[in-house]
């Protein structure tokens, strides 16, 4: 049995969660929760890092970060999430752009969580949060397009605007209504993102 180290919240193990699905994976892996905080985690012996998500396998060894698992998985799968050819750069240029998004929002949630308010960095903040406009202006621009079944880049995609809904309220959506009927869209076509939705 594969063990996935994650937390509901996190956008990246949701992104494995929903890879998973789509291969038809998960009856393989047991989802183990993890605090990135606590120092006795023995996350910290499975991933030196430290992060979320992390794979172990079953003889023990361990992959990280989300985009080498979902690379693991969709190899035990026969390769249906990242395309050969042209397509498989498109894609991954997708999930770094997406990923990055995640990235971006991540560190400011984190600027807020771990700094008392008085000690926020208003340079930081606007700094990531450029990062976050940027990348959803881009996407607005061009919205892209997926087949019958998602790929990679479409999946990292829907990861990183679910949470910037979760950590955000949604604010993003009122400027970029392309993205939200993108996201619509595919919400009703991949049951895996509903199955995946942070709950708590």
């Amino acid at each position: 049995m594969l063990v996935l180290r994650s937390s509901p919240a996190s956008p990246f193990g949701r992104k494995v969660k929903m890879a998973a699905l789509e291969l038809g994976l998960m009856d393989r892996i047991e989802i183990v929760a993890a605090d990135t905080n606590d120092p006795s985690e023995p996350l910290r012996q499975q991933n030196p890092l430290g992060k979320i998500p992390t794979l172990v396998l079953e003889d023990g060894t361990t992959l990280f970060d989300s985009r080498v698992i979902v690379d693991y998985l969709d190899y035990l799968a026969g390769g249906r999430l990242i395309p050969a050819g042209e397509a498989r750069f498109q894609q991954l240029r997708l999930q770094a752009l997406a990923d990055g998004i995640s990235d971006a929002a991540l560190l400011q949630v984190y600027e807020g969580r771990f700094r008392p308010e008085e000690g926020h960095n208003a340079n930081w903040l606007a700094h990531q949060g450029g990062k976050v406009a940027r990348g959803l202006a881009a996407l607005e621009a061009e919205p892209p397009a997926f087949p019958d079944r998602p790929r990679i880049g479409e999946i990292a995609l829907a990861c990183a605007l679910g949470y910037l809904d979760l950590r955000f309220e949604g604010k993003w959506r009122a400027a970029h209504p392309k993205l939200v009927g993108w996201l619509d869209d595919f919400a009703a076509r991949v049951p895996a993102f509903e199955a995946t939705r942070f709950k708590g």
